[in-house]
């Protein structure tokens, strides 16, 4: 193939991606200097790709996997990472608590469970409204790092593309740390095992000591086997985000130098929000040109037809572990929504893997002030969503979990008991409240103990 053939090829799948570019395109910042973003992208664009395709390529294989009922998805990082946060205690933390999940749910599903990060690019957020006021001063909302700062000034609060960069740089090097902890001994299962035991030893998490003990019995069963792996040592472990910033994902896509397919490159899997999953809007139109593993969430109003119409057009193929569908209901209507979609999907002879996201259809808002959630209520959609799958007979594949590895105090309840007065000690996220450390490996437990339930 001439090098002219392959310029054509690429101009080719390029012209189809920029098809984009004509349809709206919501939950964009309002650049106030056109020229400097178009720098910024251009910059973006000359820059090393943060992944790689055959990474994304994996990924796909491993999702295929769990949507067959081979495999279970952990999906789980900040709401909205800062550019502060992105230092080496807070990221080790954040790896080291989806670890200490994997374990318990690996043991609970008997099957592998793939580790995939919301991290290293999930900068930009979605707004309710596109301005903020406060004491009778209006200013832009706060769309995330990558395009204005949180502090209520003019300044801050203006879209910067400068930002777009700095994210990529602060997305590199989280990357970097990632693969070193990963890699490196940091999540040798045994000694993620012993940081568990430690989380069983607190009195108000007795209920798990059993399965914790059983995890045990297992690990010292393969140690005077002389069972030595990488597989104990090492993880694989991959990144996603939200592909909400078109400014910042279309510069980063590229094609492989294997097949000629437009990957982006800003992360292994993208997805795409519930306010942004028009079938007619740029983001779904995007994603369907690239070849990464895709998710699409989907809230209590979406129908069997809106499903099976994204699926036409981001998976024509039903290519194995291409479309991850994040259900996000709401503990209170997921038992009366679900099902249906379940036994719609099914029934059309689709197969995407079913991911369930139990924070962002539980938020409250407490009479101080706080965004919160209950750990019970989400506790309770996880619970829905198992039963869904049970009724309907399909594959219950994986969670889709907000968290931080900090002890912080934004979501209520669990067997710390944070009330509402408690909110307020270390209320850290700038968007949406997260499980703390101490919640998260209670999920993992009770989740665990769902999978046991499913398996049987």
């Amino acid at each position: 193939m001439t090098s002219q053939t392959i310029e054509t090829a690429e101009s080719r799948a390029f012209a189809g991606l920029d098809a984009y570019r004509a349809l709206e395109a919501k939950q964009q910042p309002v650049w106030p200097d056109l020229a400097a973003a178009e720098r910024a992208s251009a910059n973006l664009a000359t820059q090393p790709p943060l992944v790689f395709a055959g990474e994304a390529d994996q990924l796909k294989a491993r999702l295929a996997a769990a949507a067959r009922g081979e495999a279970f998805l952990l999906q789980g990082g900040d709401c909205a990472e800062t550019f502060e946060a992105a230092t080496a205690d807070k990221i080790r933390d954040r790896v080291k608590t989806l670890l200490q999940m994997a374990v318990v749910l690996t043991y609970g599903a008997s099957m592998p469970v793939i580790k995939v990060g919301r991290m290293a690019g999930q900068f930009a957020k979605p707004r309710s409204s596109d301005t903020e006021t406060r004491e009778g001063v209006t200013l832009p909302a706060y769309r995330g790092d990558i395009v204005n700062g949180y502090d209520f000034t003019p300044e801050s609060r203006m879209a910067d593309p400068e930002r777009l960069v700095r994210g990529y740089h602060v997305s590199a090097s989280t990357l970097n740390l990632i693969r070193a902890f990963t890699q490196g001994g940091f999540a040798d299962l045994r000694q993620v095992h012993e940081w568990n035991k430690g989380f069983v030893s607190n009195p108000a998490n007795q209920r798990y000591e059993s399965l914790a003990a059983e995890i045990d019995r297992a690990l010292k069963f393969m140690d005077a086997c002389g069972v030595d792996h990488t597989a104990l040592t090492q993880t694989e472990f991959y990144v996603s985000h939200e592909a909400l910033l078109l400014d910042y994902e279309r510069p980063l896509t590229r094609v492989d130098s294997r097949t000629g397919e437009l990957y982006d490159t800003s992360s292994h899997m993208l997805w795409i929000g519930e306010r942004t999953r028009d079938l007619d809007g740029a983001h779904v139109e995007f994603l369907s040109h690239v070849r990464n593993p895709i998710g699409v969430k989907l809230g209590p109003t979406a129908t069997v037809d809106d499903a099976l119409r994204l699926i036409d057009k981001l998976d024509p193929e039903r290519e194995p572990g291409r479309l991850t569908f994040i259900t996000r209901m709401g503990a209170g209507k997921i038992r009366d929504v679900l099902p249906g979609l379940l036994a719609g999907v099914r029934d059309a002879g689709a197969t995407p893997l079913w991911v369930t996201d139990p924070m962002h259809g539980n938020g409250i808002t407490t009479a101080t002030g706080y965004k919160t959630r209950r750990f019970d209520d989400v506790m309770d959609e996880l619970r829905g969503f198992f039963e869904a799958h049970r009724a309907v007979g399909t594959v219950p594949g994986g969670i889709h979990i907000e968290l931080t590895g900090d002890d912080v105090t934004e979501c209520l309840g669990g067997s710390e008991n944070i009330d509402e007065a408690t909110l307020a000690t270390r209320y850290e996220s700038l968007c949406d409240p997260r499980l703390n450390h101490m919640q998260s490996l209670e999920l993992a437990f009770l989740v665990a103990e769902e999978l046991k339930q499913t398996a049987r």
